[in-house]
């Protein structure tokens, strides 16, 4: 088997969108050995970061599009992470018998 270089890496990291596996298949080798590459090198450090920021802007840019499409799905998720400055949040309430307070008892040895 040949040797991946840089070149061979960098060539692949745009179309593939970043994703390091689709790499490595790309060129007929391991995850692995396409990660050891990347992170011998800053360049291609660089290219993999804004490669998956990117990903990250189309992802953002379609969760905007299915919010504005009244999409139930997003606009749930939209506000629990964007609005909870708006008191759009999920959390769970622990309450005793009746909603009255949460009463601890410890017990030491054999105590009763």
């Amino acid at each position: 088997m040949r040797r991946v270089t840089n070149a061979d890496v960098e060539q692949h990291i745009e179309p593939t969108k970043g994703n390091v596996a689709a790499i490595a298949r790309a060129l007929g080798t391991s995850r692995g050995t396409v990660w050891n590459r990347i992170q011998s090198s800053p360049a291609l450090q660089a290219l993999l970061a804004d490669a998956r920021e990117t990903m990250l802007d189309n992802a953002e840019s379609s969760l905007y599009r299915a919010v504005l499409n009244g999409e139930a799905w997003a606009v749930c998720f939209f506000l629990k992470t964007q609005g909870k400055s708006r008191g759009y949040v999920e959390r769970q309430e622990v309450t005793g018998a009746d909603g009255k307070e949460v009463v601890f008892r410890e017990v030491y040895g054999d105590q009763d």
